[in-house]
C-alpha cells in the first residue's frame, strides 16, 4: 500500500509540539492506495523557530499491509455457526490450492473401485420387487392411503435411475454392451433418454460447479433473470416453490434436441429416442387400455413426479449451499469442487436402501467409477483422510428452506443472492416459502 504525504511540514517546537489543524483521507482508484493530505498547517513563525525543520513538498513512503488470518479456532467457530445457520451438520474447511484430485483418489483403497455382479443384480432385483409391491399398493390401497403408496413407488424407481446411472459410469458391469442394455431398459420407465443424459451427466462431472458450464444446478445468472418479466416470474417459481420438480424442466430442454450433441453422439442418441418412444407408444396405451385414464395417472404419472421430486432434491442438495461457490473457469480447481464443493447427505435408510446409497455422494464425485455399493466404504475412508474438508448434513427442513429460499442468483462476491433482495415486489412465493417452511434442523 502506498501512502502520499502531500504539503506538509512537521513543525518541532523543543519539547513543545504544534498540533496540525485540520487533516483529510482521501482514497483514491487504486485499491490500497490513498492520500494524506494536511491542509492549512500553522506556518506562524515563533521564536522557536529554529526547530522548524522543513521536509520535500511531496515524500512516498512504501508500506506494505500484512492480512491477518483468523486463528484456527475462530474459523472452526465461524463454520459451526454457519452450519447451525444453514441447516448443515458439517461445513468443510477450504481445501488447499496444492491439493489435486489425484491426491486424494490415491487415498482410497483399490477394493472400492472393484466391481461385483452379485452386487450389482442383487441392486437390480431390490429395485424391480419394490417397485412391484408399490404397484401393488397402488392397486389396493384407499384413496387416503395413496399418497403413501406413491411416494413409495416413486422411491422405488430412483433406484432404477442410479442402476442407470452406474451402468453410464461403467460402473455396473465388466460388459460394456451389457451396461448399455440395462442402462436403456432402466430408464425406460422414467422416459428418459438414457445415451443424452450420459452425455450431458459426464460434462457434470467434468465441470462440476463451474459457472455456465455444469449442466446440472447451477444459480441464475443476473442477466438472464432481468433480460424479460415473464421470464423472471417463471424462474423465481422455478427455483422456489416448484424447485423439488425442476428436473422436468431439465430433462425436457437437455434431453431430447438433437442440436445439443456432438455429430460422433448423434446416432446413440437417436437409438435412445428412438427406445424411450416406442415405450410411451405401447406402455402409455397399454396402461390406459387396461385401467383407464385415472389408472394411467395412479399407476405411471403419481409415482414419476415422484422420481422426479427425488431427481430434484438429491441434485440441489448435493451442489447448492450459500456457502458453495460456483466459479468460472479460469478460477475453478476440480479437487475443490468435487471434494469442497459436494455435499453428503444422509437420509432415513429406507430411502438410502430403495436408491443405492445415491446421497453417499462426495466419493461418487471424487471417481465416478466407483459402485453405488462401494460408495460407503469409500466415504469412510475419505471422512478418515479429508474429513475437516467435507460438507455433512443430515436431510431437514431448515436444509430445504435454505436452498428454496436463498440460493437463487450468481454473485461473485456472496456466491448467491436471494430473489427478494433483487426484486422484493416480485417475490411473493420466496416470501411464501419464508413464513410457512419449517425451520427444523
Amino acid at each position: 500500500m502506498a501512502c502520499t504525504l502531500a504539503d506538509s511540514t512537521f513543525l518541532f517546537l523543543g519539547p513543545q509540539q504544534r498540533s496540525i489543524s485540520s487533516h483529510r483521507l482521501s482514497p483514491l482508484n487504486p485499491k490500497g492506495t490513498c492520500y494524506l493530505k494536511w491542509e492549512g498547517l500553522s506556518q506562524r513563525r515563533s521564536k522557536n523557530q529554529r526547530y522548524l525543520i522543513p521536509l520535500r513538498k511531496t515524500k512516498i513512503i512504501q508500506a506494505v499491509a500484512v492480512p491477518v488470518a483468523p486463528s484456527p479456532s475462530e474459523s472452526a467457530e465461524h463454520r459451526k455457526k454457519l452450519s447451525e445457520s444453514y441447516g448443515f451438520r458439517q461445513i468443510g474447511e477450504p481445501l488447499p490450492d496444492n491439493i489435486t484430485l489425484k491426491d486424494i483418489i490415491s487415498t482410497l483403497p483399490k477394493k472400492v473401485f472393484e466391481i461385483d455382479d452379485v452386487k450389482a443384480w442383487k441392486s437390480v432385483l431390490i429395485s424391480a420387487t419394490s417397485y412391484a409391491l408399490g404397484l401393488f399398493m397402488i392397486s389396493k390401497a384407499p384413496w387416503y392411503l395413496l399418497p403413501l403408496a406413491w411416494a413409495w413407488t416413486g422411491t422405488a424407481i430412483t433406484g432404477f435411475f442410479v442402476i442407470g446411472h452406474d451402468c453410464a459410469h461403467k460402473s455396473f458391469s465388466r460388459n460394456k454392451l451389457v451396461e448399455d442394455i440395462v442402462g436403456t431398459l432402466a430408464f425406460l420407465p422414467l422416459i428418459y433418454p438414457y445415451e443424452p443424459w450420459r452425455f450431458k451427466h459426464d460434462r457434470h462431472h467434468a465441470k462440476t460447479n463451474m459457472l455456465d458450464e455444469d449442466t446440472a444446478w447451477h444459480p441464475v445468472i443476473k442477466e438472464e433473470f432481468n433480460s424479460a418479466p415473464l421470464l423472471r416470474k417463471a424462474i423465481i417459481f422455478g427455483y422456489g416453490p416448484i424447485r423439488p420438480w425442476m428436473s422436468i424442466a431439465h430433462w425436457l430442454m437437455w434431453h431430447f434436441d438433437l442440436k445439443k450433441f456432438r455429430p460422433n453422439e448423434i446416432k446413440r442418441v437417436q437409438i435412445s429416442l428412438a427406445c424411450v418412444f416406442a415405450f410411451m407408444a405401447v406402455g402409455w396405451p397399454l396402461i390406459i387400455f387396461k385401467t383407464g385414464i385415472m389408472g394411467w395417472i395412479k399407476f405411471w404419472l403419481m409415482p414419476w413426479l415422484g422420481y422426479h421430486f427425488w431427481m430434484s432434491t438429491f441434485t440441489m442438495v448435493h451442489h447448492t449451499a450459500p456457502h458453495i461457490p460456483f466459479k468460472s473457469s479460469d478460477e475453478w480447481n476440480a479437487s475443490q469442487a468435487q471434494l469442497n464443493g459436494t455435499v453428503h447427505c444422509d437420509y432415513p435408510r429406507w430411502i438410502e436402501i430403495l436408491c443405492h446409497d445415491i446421497n453417499v455422494h462426495v466419493p461418487h464425485h471424487i471417481s465416478s467409477r466407483i459402485p453405488s455399493y462401494n460408495l460407503r466404504a469409500a466415504h469412510q475412508s475419505l471422512q478418515e483422510n479429508w474429513g475437516k474438508y467435507m460438507n455433512e448434513a443430515t436431510w431437514n427442513w431448515r436444509l430445504m428452506k435454505t436452498i428454496l429460499t436463498i440460493c437463487h442468483v450468481y454473485n461473485k462476491e456472496r456466491n448467491y443472492v436471494a430473489f427478494d433482495e433483487i426484486a422484493p415486489e416480485e417475490s411473493l412465493p420466496i416470501t411464501f416459502l419464508k413464513r410457512v417452511m419449517p425451520d427444523y434442523a
